[in-house]
């Protein structure tokens, strides 16, 4: 697995350079070679055209691009007759003036972020600035992790760099979290591969631009062996239950574990059980009584042969979205059951190969991998967000919330007429009524509108009524004879930490609490509920603000180790918010989530619960705003006892 460690110096002639050059991301060689020559005076002739952040090579034209690359050629040369020797990472003038270029205006205020990505090969710049044995070595403090997955594994890592006891229990047999459960057909990640990794652990070589499941979980198991933390995993342990103990300081669990049910304490607690970890599936009438297999994505039954078959998948989200192709190939005939359409994204290589002059590139270009990374990072600093923000003047309606947004509308409307040339009948069905960034937005490569078109795959958009023993009766009062039915039905995304219970100080549950509608302060920490930390928590999880949810889990665990740094250096037991704080930031969030398109929109969605008139999922501001929040802990917002 290629790690950067470090630039593998250059040796190729410089006709193999120019080849490799033609799999360059070309916006992102430009700051490279910015960075390496130190020269920052050529990028005035490389600006794209406006919105060019979100464009394949930035909109650049193509004889735009044949001189970007012939002058990196010259560069790369310069740099391989030197002796390969790389340049530092930018300093602060050379960082603004390149991020600047790129971003299209001033990027001052975004330097602090992005200089911890774009860093000396091995760097760890998030590693945490202190040491147990240095600051506390007499302290008992010990930390119990709820789940192996992305999250808790990046806990474990954090807390093995400050030299901090833990204990991982995962319910699992291995780690991966989501990536270990959801094994459909067609499963893969919908985030670059780029982006989608840790910032101590970031790979090279990719074998895929989006790469698929069992990349990743082999990802996780090698960072999960390369780091020691499989030694501090109980597997097949799932927490019952987690009760506060106000006398002694600790957190109480209850395990059901291989052996039979177990407690174990802690000082601290880490929730790390993500947000897309319980199937859900639909209150449809019927539903138990159908005769022939049936099971849930996330759950896929491998034993279940397809070929031949009647098939019907209800869901068109984005689990559906990547195994509806997949099995079309082998049914006889398949119905797929939609409620709403979801907006499509096009993105050509969304199943293609890292080309190997690409992976030669971020192997042996100085900075070119973070400058990459930061190219794919940069459109949602900048410019998604604002599209999703209603704009009551414009005004608002279930078409666009904004002049911005209608403009997204367009263009993705386009994409989707260009792609139903010969099939125009079935526009209505796929189009969506709805405001861009209401739902999440899908990558298309055209496999999806393929195939729809099929002769043996319908698209049904009638609601249904009821599941029989032998199909699907949908309101139209057709009745679809089906063999095989399986739910593209998402997750209990809301349902945070459940079905464990969780009791804070003086016996109050935490669900209870919540009241069906999780919260918690920049979705960490619950007043009440002392030493309780949650990753992937409550409002956390990314609409269109660049990078992934590595990145804001990665700012969570920052959190999360500053607060132990506080409660040991003052040797407190106990660190909670403060109520008052708690209520102003959760308020502060709804207001924001009420006036995103997702909270605008009456289309139904995973991510705003109509009932209780907020989102418990969705983070509405920015990136840096989440970055120089979690930065500190701020002791005045904590009781410390």
């Amino acid at each position: 697995m290629g790690v950067n460690s470090e630039f593998a110096p250059i040796t190729a002639a410089d006709d193999v350079i120019r080849a490799h050059l033609e799999s360059a991301e070309i916006p992102a060689l430009l700051m490279a070679v910015a960075h390496l020559t130190g020269d920052v005076s050529f990028l005035g002739d490389y600006s794209g055209p406006s919105g060019w952040l979100t464009l394949p090579q930035g909109g650049l034209a193509p004889e735009q691009q044949s001189a970007a690359r012939e002058l990196a050629l010259r560069a790369l040369v310069r740099h391989r007759d030197g002796g390969s020797v790389a340049p530092p990472p930018p300093g602060s003038e050379l960082l603004h003036a390149i991020t600047s270029w790129a971003m299209g205006e001033d990027a001052e205020e975004l330097l602090p972020l992005i200089a911890e990505e774009v860093t000396a090969p091995g760097a760890d710049p998030k590693a945490p600035d202190w040491n147990l044995r240095d600051l506390a070595p007499d302290s008992d403090i010990r930390v119990g992790i709820i789940g192996a997955g992305m999250s808790g594994l990046l806990a474990a890592h954090r807390l093995a760099q400050a030299g901090v006891p833990f204990e991982i229990y995962e319910k699992n047999s291995d780690v991966g979290g989501t990536w270990f459960a959801n094994r459909y057909p067609g499963c893969r990640v919908d985030v670059p591969s780029h982006l989608y990794s840790y910032s101590f652990a970031t790979r090279t070589d990719w074998p895929e631009y989006f790469c698929t499941q069992d990349v990743l979980l082999d990802y996780f198991r090698d960072v999960a062996k390369r780091f020691g933390l499989y030694d501090h995993i109980r597997f097949g342990t799932e927490v019952r239950e987690a009760a506060w103990d106000e006398e002694r300081g600790r957190w109480s669990l209850a395990l059901d574990a291989p052996d039979g049910p177990e407690r174990v304490e802690c000082t601290v607690l880490v929730s790390a059980v993500g947000q897309l970890s319980r199937p859900s599936l639909p209150a449809i009438p019927g539903r138990d009584t159908f005769r022939g297999p049936a099971f849930h994505s996330a759950r896929w039954d491998h034993s279940v042969e397809l070929a031949g078959r009647r098939v019907g998948v209800i869901g068109t989200g984005a689990s559906a979205f990547q195994f509806i192709p997949e099995i079309a190939e082998e049914t006889a005939e398949l119905r797929v059951f939609q409620r709403t359409p979801p907006w499509l994204r096009p993105t050509p290589h969304y199943h293609e190969p890292v080309p190997p002059g690409a992976r030669w590139l971020f192997e042996h270009v100085p900075y070119y991998a973070d400058w990459y990374r930061f190219w794919l990072f940069a459109p949602g600093l900048r410019g998604v967000l604002e599209a999703w923000i209603v704009d009551r003047a414009y005004p608002p309606t279930e078409r666009a919330v904004s002049a911005l947004n209608e403009k997204m509308r367009v263009a993705l409307t386009r994409a989707l007429e260009s792609q139903l040339t010969d099939a125009p009948e079935l526009l209505p069905g796929v189009l969506p009524r709805y405001p861009v960034g209401a739902k999440r937005v899908l990558r298309d490569n055209g496999s999806w509108i393929s195939t729809l078109k099929r002769d043996d795959v319908t698209l049904v958009s009638d609601a249904i009524e009821e599941i029989t023993p032998t199909g699907v009766t949908t309101a139209d009062g057709r009745h679809h004879e089906l063999d095989v039915l399986v739910y593209g039905t998402g997750f209990e995304a809301s349902r945070f930490l459940m079905p464990m219970k969780v009791t804070g100080r003086d016996g109050v549950d935490l669900h209870t609490m919540w009241g069906g509608s999780a919260r918690a302060y920049l979705g960490l920490t619950v007043p009440g509920f002392p030493n309780l930390f949650c990753l992937y928590g409550p409002n956390t999880n990314l609409s269109g603000q660049g990078g992934s949810i590595f990145y804001f889990s990665e700012c969570g665990t920052t959190y999360l180790l500053d607060a132990l740094r506080l409660l040991l250096t003052g040797g407190h037991r106990s660190l909670e918010p403060r109520r008052e704080v708690y209520e102003e930031y959760n308020a502060r969030v709804d207001e924001a989530n009420a006036e995103r398109a997702w909270g605008f929109s009456s289309v139904s969605n995973w991510t705003f619960d109509r009932a209780a008139g907020r989102s418990a999922q969705n983070w509405p501001f920015t990136t840096l705003e989440y970055w120089t929040r979690t930065r500190r802990v701020r002791p005045g917002e904590y009781h410390l006892r």
